[in-house]
């Protein structure tokens, strides 16, 4: 239970007011923050691979940046396109850490509200701090270390907006996260423009810029949110339930999906790395003379994703009137299924690719349209399967666990990506898809074994979890 749900006699007309589109003021004051965010966050990843490639780690640029022969040492002397995927793997999965430590600032020393703006001032320093090589290194620690301190606490105060029983809180983060989806669809258009067509440190800039307009938005949104106490007086805690049997089981069987997980979101988290490079390098990008940004291919892939998430979400519920559902575990079998079209997609760009000539949009256009369809039933849905199995007692921390799923994946984008230039391209994505395809085997065995145990149909709370 939150502070703010243990006092709910606190800010009872922040909460129930309906101001912004049914909901509290301060939703959409947490909306336009996280979206102005997740622009600044995006674009700078869009450009992060692409950066170093063509700019940053080339002779006479590389030797100006601060700390980057002793990194280069810990990654066995990598150069080049190698070097640019270890170092954009490591800083992808370490984004994906260090919410823990946010999570326990927040709780245990500054508050909610103080770790939010702690981290939009330290994302925002990183920003700029790319436009010099030398503070290149230091730059993508403060954003780590800032994303930690944002990502999850933004969220959790989504939910303190409204009381325990308000069915309003579902909607709320679907709005919230129409923030998020609008800020990646946008900042592959600007930052990414401004980086490959002005200059690199004008996309960072704009990265930056972004982050400050977030973070004027939340301060100028403080009165509109909740407010904090770190105590309760005379509180006493709830007893918890023992757990049972079947509730070490589940969480046993969820831990082992956490591995299998980090290999599905491989072929999906792969599109910021050596896609990237690969694009610029190999495929058509003009259109009536003009070269394209490569970084709007991800922009491409926002658009395609949001647009399935929502006809996927739409197909099953028609499909549900009619017929039974399929659960959560079987919708992961299907999205590997799509996930392996997605990377067999790739292998056809490049195998047909001309002697001499580029690669024609068809093939990745149907990788993106694939591989969107397979996310849809993957990402989603695999933490509503979490959000069911895990037990009562420990149910925040299991799925806090969950998120290591994405720590683990990102690594092993960054270990893959370094293989890409010594590999028949081909081969490359052939391997991506039996990565694919061996998640889905292990999804497939799960569901034989342990669901009939774990799963029951769901009703009720379960699918209100879901």
């Amino acid at each position: 239970m939150t502070t703010a749900e243990a006092t709910p006699e606190l800010d009872i007309e922040t909460r129930a007011d309906r101001a912004f589109l049914g909901h509290p003021k301060g939703l959409g004051y947490l909306a336009f923050t996280e979206a102005w965010e997740r622009f600044s966050y995006y674009g700078m990843q869009t450009l992060l691979v692409l950066y170093m490639v063509k700019h940053l780690l080339l002779p006479g640029q590389v030797e100006q940046v601060a700390g980057i022969e002793q990194l280069r040492a810990l990654y066995g002397g990598l150069e080049g396109q190698a070097f640019a995927s270890a170092i954009f793997g490591t800083y992808a999965a370490s984004v994906y850490l260090t919410p823990i430590l946010g999570g326990w600032l927040a709780d245990r020393v500054l508050g909610k509200r103080r770790t939010v703006l702690f981290g939009a001032i330290t994302m925002a320093l990183g920003h700029f701090l790319m436009a010099f090589n030398v503070t290149f290194l230091l730059a993508l620690l403060c954003l780590i270390l800032g994303s930690g301190m944002f990502k999850g606490n933004i969220a959790s105060q989504v939910g303190s907006l409204y009381k325990p029983e308000d069915l309003r809180r579902a909607d709320a983060f679907q709005i919230f996260y129409l923030g998020i989806n609008a800020g990646v669809i946008a900042s592959p258009l600007i930052v990414g423009t401004l980086g490959e067509k002005v200059g690199w440190h004008y996309g960072f800039g704009a990265a930056g810029i972004g982050m400050l307009i977030g973070l004027a938005i939340y301060v100028a949104g403080q009165k509109y949110l909740p407010k904090e106490h770190f105590d309760v007086p005379g509180k006493a805690a709830e007893p918890r339930q023992p757990m049972t049997r079947k509730d070490w089981l589940a969480t046993f069987a969820l831990l082992l999906l956490i591995p299998v997980m980090s290999v599905a979101i491989v072929p999906n988290n792969q599109i910021f790395n050596v896609y990237l490079i690969w694009a610029d390098q190999d495929f058509a990008l003009r259109w009536g003379g003009i070269l394209l940004p490569t970084s709007w291919l991800v922009t491409l892939d926002a658009v395609v994703s949001v647009s399935f998430l929502a006809g996927v979400a739409l197909f099953y519920r028609w499909y549900g009137r009619h017929w039974q559902e399929p659960d959560e575990l079987s919708k992961m079998i299907i999205g590997s299924a799509f996930s392996m079209g997605g990377m067999a997609c790739l292998y056809m760009a490049a195998v047909t690719m001309p002697e001499g000539g580029k690669i024609g949009l068809f093939w990745p256009v149907m990788f993106h349209i694939t591989n969107s369809i397979g996310f849809a039933h993957m990402l989603p849905v695999s933490l509503a399967l979490f959000a069911r199995l895990a037990p009562r007692q420990i149910n925040a921390t299991v799925i806090g666990l969950y998120y290591l799923a994405f720590f683990g994946g990102n690594s092993l984008v960054g270990y893959l990506g370094t293989k890409f230039e010594t590999m028949n391209t081909g081969a490359f994505w052939l391997m991506h898809l039996m990565l694919a395809a061996a998640a889905g085997v292990v999804f497939i065995l799960f569901k034989l074994l342990l669901a009939p145990r774990l799963m029951h149909r769901a009703e009720g709370e379960d699918v209100a979890l879901a």
